[in-house]
């Protein structure tokens, strides 16, 4: 039976824990204070077309050109969406209205001459939903990078003739949608502190360590060494290169850091839950199953979050809708993985109550490595359904415009969480002052049971019960 080293946790009053968790709300807190107070996430500039269209000349079949104006390095990506509004709906009344739309993207050259980024136009049907209120905006094409200051679009849809009876054709608003140059620098700044706090967490933690021999780590020890880096590159360290490379790179790289942080977290949620209670990991009977479930849950999350992204790099003007049955069944499979991996784990919290509930040191841990993991995935949960609603089960849940950030609130509060979840498990984790003093006297029998490790103490309550049921078969 493996010996593990004594931890902050297990010398916390309850003063000293409630503390703990107040310093982590007020973490959470400030970043929500400061990003209420930061810039706006997106500039958005409209053109009505009704105002620039010629004499004599119908919307319904015109070729619509729209500026984008000039672009900084900062404005990251670029969305053309459209608005069509109608006069004469009847109060009531919903209809579909189905448009091809015809889209041609141009750049602006060193010479001041607009060249096509493409040598065909990109042509899709768009399908909205028109009532009294008016109809659905779309998104007409989305740069994931961008790699000028200026671009035109041509635009020419069809089918804005037939439309129902009584029902004319009012204006056709074509919106050009950026990243905000300050939200920008905000998110740089923001990202190199955490890059910053991150590594001297991990730092401190890995040299507390340093003095302990690797089997005597408990299995929270352990994974905290593992996840501080993975912070790390969640945090992105690369993320300047989307201002200095004009490449989709960088983007790819952001996506996989953040999906393998995030399928760490799961995979280590599902160890320690696990892992608190047996002393015997191997890597196939316990690692592996566990693997295999996490992988399949993570490698689905990233396809589903870099589908659109891939596409869009063959056409702009694509969208997840157009792909709808290979989308929709591999979303369906996202959520019977996820649901399995739900269940699992709440099975493996409840096993790990039912045995070492009331166990010195078992029990401190287990409630603080439960209601610290329920903090982050309730104020997850409560963030995912104010920011998308039911949209979260729709088509439109991955890569449209409304899946960016509404305010530099939701950015800060997405990576605060996760960053002050990390720092507040490394320190509870972390050796006691007296950790090293208590490991030399571990042996000696005059010391306390304070100084016996906590899987020791399972040990013999194992042990305990084995004895007993010899004892009644006996009988």
């Amino acid at each position: 039976m493996e010996s593990s080293i004594k931890m902050k946790l297990y010398s916390l009053t309850k003063r000293q824990f409630v503390l703990v968790f107040v310093v982590f709300f007020s973490c959470i807190a400030a970043c929500a204070v400061i990003g209420l107070a930061g810039p706006s996430v997106i500039t958005s500039e409209a053109q009505s077309m009704k105002a620039l269209l010629q004499a004599n000349k119908s919307l319904a079949t015109t070729m619509l050109k729209v500026d984008s104006g000039y672009l900084s390095t900062f404005s990251q990506q670029l969305w053309l969406t459209c608005l069509i509004k109608l006069k004469g709906v009847q109060e009531g009344v919903t209809f579909k209205l189905k448009s091809n739309v015809n889209v041609q993207i141009l750049y602006e050259a060193s010479d001041n001459s607009y060249k096509p980024l493409s040598l065909h136009f990109f042509n899709h049907s768009r399908e909205v939903t028109c009532s009294f209120s008016g109809c659905d905006e779309f998104v007409v094409f989305h740069l994931g990078y961008l790699d000028y200051h200026s671009y035109l679009a041509i635009v020419t849809m069809t089918n804005l003739n037939m439309l129902p009876k009584g029902v004319e054709l009012d204006d056709v608003i074509f919106t050009f949608s950026h990243y905000s140059v300050s939200f920008s620098e905000v998110e740089i700044w923001f990202r190199f502190v955490f890059i910053v706090l991150t590594f001297m967490v991990s730092c401190i933690y890995a040299n507390s360590l340093r003095k302990f021999p690797f089997r005597d780590w408990s299995i929270e020890q352990r994974w905290m060494s593992a996840l501080l880096p993975l912070l790390l590159l969640f945090n992105d360290p690369i993320f300047p290169l989307h201002f200095l490379v004009k490449s989709w790179v960088p983007g790819m790289f952001e996506s996989m850091f953040r999906a393998t942080f995030l399928a760490a977290i799961l995979l280590f949620w599902l160890c320690a839950f696990h892992g608190i209670r047996v002393s015997e990991r191997h890597l196939f009977s316990f690692y592996m199953p566990k693997i295999m479930l996490v992988g399949l849950v993570g490698i689905s999350a990233f396809t589903l979050t870099t589908w659109q992204q891939y596409n869009e790099l063959r056409d702009p003007a694509y969208q997840s809708k157009l792909d709808i049955s290979n989308f929709t069944g591999f979303k369906i499979f996202f959520f019977i993985i996820a649901s399995i991996y739900l269940v699992y784990l709440i099975y493996l919290v409840a096993k790990a109550y039912t045995e070492i509930k009331g166990l010195p040191y078992f029990d401190i841990r287990l409630k603080f490595l439960t209601a610290l993991m329920l903090v982050v995935v309730v104020v997850s949960f409560i963030f995912v359904m104010l920011r998308y609603g039911r949209t979260a089960l729709q088509n439109n849940f991955i890569a449209e415009l409304e899946t960016t950030y509404k305010n530099t609130a939701e950015f800060l509060m997405f990576y605060g969480l996760l960053n002050f979840y990390l720092y507040t498990m490394s320190f509870v984790y972390s050796p006691a002052r007296n950790a090293l003093y208590d490991s030399f006297f571990k042996d000696n029998p005059s010391m306390s049971m304070i100084n016996d490790s906590d899987e020791e103490i399972y040990k013999r309550k194992i042990n305990s019960k084995t004895s007993l049921t010899s004892d009644d078969e006996k009988y």
